[in-house]
């Protein structure tokens, strides 16, 4: 009867522990960077995000075909950069984004063209 009583009492001790709340995790931090790419909110251009991992600088720049450089920015600072193009006054034809944050570099191609009397553009990523 006492061991009947002792594993009943250590069967109650047992089920309750399981039941405890577990403390919550934090999140494991980033370990790379994240860049993402959407269209404008007008549609006539493009947006670059970049989450970063820890606060830097971040290197855009836009290359037409023959891989001249159209533009380059340099974003510093806080831990997620974001830059917006307005891509209506280019030429037809393709072009490339590169991204440059800590060791990543992440690169997406563009291609512009005209439909109807307006220019638009296509993200061939």
């Amino acid at each position: 009867m006492k061991k009947s009583i002792k594993l009943s009492a250590l069967l109650v001790l047992l089920t309750a522990a399981l039941f405890t709340v577990n403390p919550v995790k934090a999140a494991p931090a980033k370990t790379t960077d994240e860049v993402e790419f959407t269209s404008l909110p007008t549609s006539n251009g493009i947006d670059v995000k970049v989450s970063k991992s820890e606060a830097g600088k971040t290197i855009i720049i836009i290359y037409d075909q023959d891989k001249n450089v159209l533009r380059k920015d340099v974003l510093s600072g806080a831990q997620t950069a974001e830059k917006g193009y307005i891509l209506t006054s280019l030429d037809n034809g393709d072009y490339t984004i590169e991204v440059t944050s800590g060791k990543k570099v992440v690169t997406e191609e563009v291609h512009i063209y005209d439909e109807d009397a307006t220019k638009m553009f296509i993200i061939k990523g």
